[in-house]
């Protein structure tokens, strides 16, 4: 018995501990909206209140593209891809609740559900009635259920190491995420997300290191870090994994094209033949030597592989 609360003792002093040296302050979002949110971003607001970040570039009267990020991830993420397609198409990436600099929401509504009433309310606001849909990793499965809720208005669907269909789970997910998914402890994730932890993940998901940057991992610590935003994240962890893609995925109709890295360590490449057998006529692209963020992994073959994707529907 007195081994077991001096172990325990040790633990509290260990977390104590890491309290008083790695915990972060939450950052004023008018910081960070003054370092990231200048143009091309914009802001609207929902008439629930919130206060949403997107970006909107291209022509007009281009075909429309949506991108949807993946967890813990921002509109940024899609940035490589933009560069790539906003010569052909309108391209609108959008900060989903809990995220970047949308951050929290006044509905507090962080499921995948209110991410697909979410990005509804987004289109309807600036005049988006049907457009294309892409989406990695949690943003795949918010993607997905929009195409499968909303389908006369998804011209096309692009799920990018897509979350949504139920597989085993990766045999290296990164810390924060399994912090993440455990009861109590979790709570942690309010105070202790140090720099070092959000390295890891883009280590842990990302192939070619030379992409990784320093400023890339500071603008991911950083808008995790937005006041409002740990609360929001712990929010969206607790909520319970759901069926509903998987349940509904023979319904998509819009054509699908579905991108995934061979080295998938959160996502495994499984989950993309899951998706390819149960959606019809869709497409898998698997590419060797590329992990979970492909637009960020090798932005030039999966931009490449969008942009013909899309450009064969506009002319067919």
């Amino acid at each position: 018995m007195r081994a077991f609360f001096v172990g325990l003792a040790i633990v509290v002093a260990a977390l104590v501990g890491a309290y008083f040296y790695l915990s972060v302050p939450e950052i004023p979002r008018a910081t960070l909206e003054a370092k990231y949110g200048t143009p091309p971003s914009q802001f609207l607001t929902l008439p629930d209140g919130a206060r949403v970040h997107y970006r909107d570039r291209g022509p007009r009267t281009a075909p429309v593209l949506v991108l949807v990020h993946g967890s813990n991830a921002s509109l940024f993420t899609w940035e490589p891809w933009t560069r790539r397609l906003d010569d052909s198409f309108r391209v609108v990436a959008i900060d989903m609740p809990g995220h970047g600099l949308t951050g929290a929401v006044p509905s507090n509504d962080y499921s995948q559900q209110g991410m697909v009433e979410f990005t509804k309310a987004v289109a309807d606001k600036i005049g988006l009635t049907k457009f294309a849909i892409a989406g990695n990793s949690m943003g795949g499965g918010v993607a997905a259920r929009f195409a499968e809720e909303y389908p006369d208005r998804v011209t096309a669907l692009i799920l990018v190491d897509a979350g949504g269909m139920p597989s085993k789970q990766g045999d290296h997910v990164p810390i924060g995420f399994r912090i993440g998914r455990i009861p109590v402890l979790n709570k942690l994730l309010l105070h202790l997300a140090p720099r070092a932890m959000f390295k890891e993940g883009l280590n842990d998901s990302i192939v070619h290191k030379a992409v990784i940057t320093d400023a890339m991992v500071d603008q991911y610590w950083e808008l995790n870090r937005m006041e409002g935003t740990p609360e929001a994240t712990l929010a969206r962890f607790n909520e319970p994994f759901g069926s509903y893609v998987k349940d509904h995925v023979g319904q998509i109709k819009a054509p699908t094209l579905i991108l995934w890295g061979a080295e998938d360590h959160l996502v495994p490449v499984e989950a993309a033949h899951a998706f390819n057998a149960a959606i019809p006529g869709s497409k898998l692209i698997v590419y060797p030597g590329n992990g979970h963020i492909l637009q960020e992994d090798d932005p030039d073959v999966s931009a490449a592989a969008a942009k013909a994707f899309l450009g064969t529907l506009v002319h067919s």
